[in-house]
């Protein structure tokens, strides 16, 4: 089904910039950037891009500015934006990783909850969602807008704590920091209108990129291993490979080289991390010719 216009899709500006394009690369769509334009050109003429901050995208995508863009799930919660979630992605990888905001008190600080810090300041990025959060616990607190080194307001104590977002908390711990409650989870996400939903045309070019977005986030951390092995090894081999399904097996065609003996071609489907400790093992078992190439996608 052919687009009357082009997908307006929208890119996040910042830190999930660059992995966004290398994922999309995966996919198969080549974005490509130049100096400071916000509109980079991809090779795909049913598709329009342009850069937009994350905390923005699905106030525009709801406004029928953009059809669909990636932004983080807690932007879409803190912007109570009414769009249709696509698909997650997520994988630690290539950075489009989980992330979760914090309620966040200096190591000193006497507070050991959310309560105890009621008639203070709470300075954040995330007004909204911490609004809710403290109001739904009947707590009163004073939460003010942080423009950035939002960190930095608390460990001064210019503020009674923060409302941050955190990986693995590894950089909080490091600034003499402490988590004293979860407020929410977040990961990024493909979001599109109401109205680009609803279009059969847009719908299908969504699909399509959801489809092999979530194939080449599948791929990732995996590489194909392909092997010959006589077939009476084969056996003892596919008891060592791990695959989505099963390994696939196929006859080789015999020759001379062959010396009469049957053999077999093996492929299979492996985590990267396992293969430097697999190998040996396939040697070990019988296997000859092993080959490990990367992958783009699995679907």
């Amino acid at each position: 089904m052919s687009l009357p216009a082009p997908l307006r899709l929208g890119l996040p500006k910042g830190s999930l910039e660059s992995p966004t394009i290398e994922l999309f690369g995966k996919a198969g769509w080549r974005i490509s950037t130049s100096g400071r334009s916000y509109f980079p050109s991809i090779d795909d003429p049913t598709i329009r891009c342009s850069f937009m901050r994350p905390q923005e995208m699905s106030r525009y995508i709801e406004a029928g500015a953009l059809d669909a863009g990636v932004t983080g799930q807690d932007w879409v919660v803190e912007n109570e934006s009414d769009v249709h979630v696509v698909c997650n992605l997520v994988y630690s990888k290539v950075s489009l990783q989980g992330t979760r905001w914090v309620l966040v008190v200096r190591d000193d600080s006497p507070v050991k909850r959310a309560e105890d810090l009621r008639g203070k300041i709470v300075a954040t990025e995330l007004v909204k969602v911490t609004q809710r959060f403290f109001a739904g616990r009947g707590i009163d607190v004073d939460v003010e807008f942080s423009w950035g080194a939002t960190e930095a307001k608390v460990a001064e104590g210019l503020v009674d704590a923060i409302v941050d977002v955190t990986e693995t908390g590894s950089t909080l711990r490091a600034n003499k920091l402490r988590i004293v409650e979860d407020l929410l989870p977040s990961n990024p996400q493909l979001v599109a209108s109401r109205a680009a939903w609803a279009d059969p045309a847009r719908r299908e070019k969504l699909e399509q990129i959801a489809l092999l977005l979530r194939g080449a986030l599948e791929a990732q951390g995996k590489v194909g291993l392909k092997l010959n092995a006589r077939k009476a090894d084969v056996g003892s081999i596919i008891e060592l490979l791990p695959s989505l399904t099963a390994p696939t097996v196929s006859n080789l065609y015999p020759t001379e080289r062959l010396h009469g003996e049957e053999w077999t071609s093996v492929e299979s489907v492996v985590a990267e991390a396992t293969v430097r400790d697999l190998i040996p093992r396939l040697i070990k078992a019988g296997a000859l010719g092993i080959i490990e190439y990367p992958l783009n996608k699995v679907i």
